[in-house]
């Protein structure tokens, strides 16, 4: 059976993955899927740089601003809403083309990853939360490296809290490691015949710079007010992880200026970007430009001609 073509757009925040895709579907005749854990919350516009109408430049985009910020959500879920949209494009004739900076749901979906489920235990889960709450991130990657250092190093990257305690809650009721879980969840080959591009900075300077001046750009668009608003909400554990409004906290709180809590986001975001550089600089498959050196028009010529070659 012949494979699913999919193309993915990937790289770091701030290098221009939206309208990459968007002209890319424009060109091939497809639609969006985006691939980014904080997009998919309602109200939260600013702050994760959700594209506008203008951005979409009429392309219809799946997965964003479809559920409310005190739901929780999962890389299992998005899996399943992700391959149903390719399914739904597909069967219509047009090409999904992903897009987004969430290392995992990407991997994940594109590597036919099934979750089994496994019965939670509440009282474990709290407990392994309280420890890391005490102890810091630093010690529970420690702890995981001790039965499973590849889990160790993946995590390290995300620095996810919820990821880490639900490592260990893992571990510690089926006597089975992540790793190993992946490696049985991954035993079926994937259905998609996937072009990976990837926009990064040759000079890592040049991509902190545009994301400093995109949080100059949030801050004029009123992220303040959307951060005012989120803490007055109701909102989950995975919604409160987005950077840009726990930064702006202590602003909000009148214990610290504005414009230290402006470099506070700037700093968190550059290093986000960081960790997204490394989990992406280790997929082989992945065909880079760099947004420093190229113009738009040739990074979409040349995306174009990739995917020409691989999937046509």
């Amino acid at each position: 059976m012949d494979k699913i073509k999919v193309v993915a757009v990937v790289g770091p925040t701030a290098s221009g993955k939206t309208a990459l895709a968007v002209a890319i579907a424009k060109a091939l005749g497809g639609e969006v899927i985006s691939a980014d854990s904080m997009q998919i919350y309602k109200h939260m516009d600013i702050a994760t740089a959700k594209p506008d109408t203008a951005e979409m430049d009429g392309v219809r985009h799946h997965l964003i601003d479809f559920i409310e910020p005190c739901e929780s959500f999962s890389v299992a879920r998005f899996c399943e809403l992700g391959r149903a949209a390719i399914d739904d494009i597909t069967k219509r004739g047009k090409l999904p083309v992903i897009a987004g900076g969430t290392g995992l749901y990407i991997d994940s979906l594109l590597g036919n990853t099934r979750f089994e489920d496994s019965d939670p235990d509440p009282a474990l889960r709290a407990g392994i939360i309280s420890m890391i709450e005490r102890d810091g991130i630093d010690a529970a990657l420690d702890c995981i490296r001790g039965f499973d250092p590849e889990s160790a190093d993946r995590l390290s990257l995300e620095r996810n809290p919820k990821r880490i305690a639900r490592c260990i809650e893992v571990y510690r009721t089926t006597g089975m490691t992540a790793t190993e879980l992946n490696r049985r969840q991954k035993s079926e080959p994937s259905p998609y015949n996937a072009v990976k591009i990837g926009l990064k900075a040759a000079d890592r300077a040049y991509l902190y710079e545009r994301i400093d001046r995109r949080v100059d750009i949030m801050l004029e668009r009123g992220l303040v007010d959307e951060a005012r608003a989120f803490f007055r909400g109701d909102f989950g554990d995975t919604a409160a992880a987005a950077i840009g409004y726990k930064e702006l906290l202590p602003y909000l709180k009148g214990a610290l200026p504005l414009e230290t809590c402006a470099e506070s986001l700037k700093r968190a975001t550059r290093r986000y970007a960081k960790r997204q550089l490394t989990w992406f600089g280790r997929d082989k498959e992945i065909h880079w430009f760099d947004i420093d050196e190229l113009s738009f028009d040739r990074i979409l010529s040349g995306s174009l001609d990739i995917i020409d070659n691989s999937i046509n």
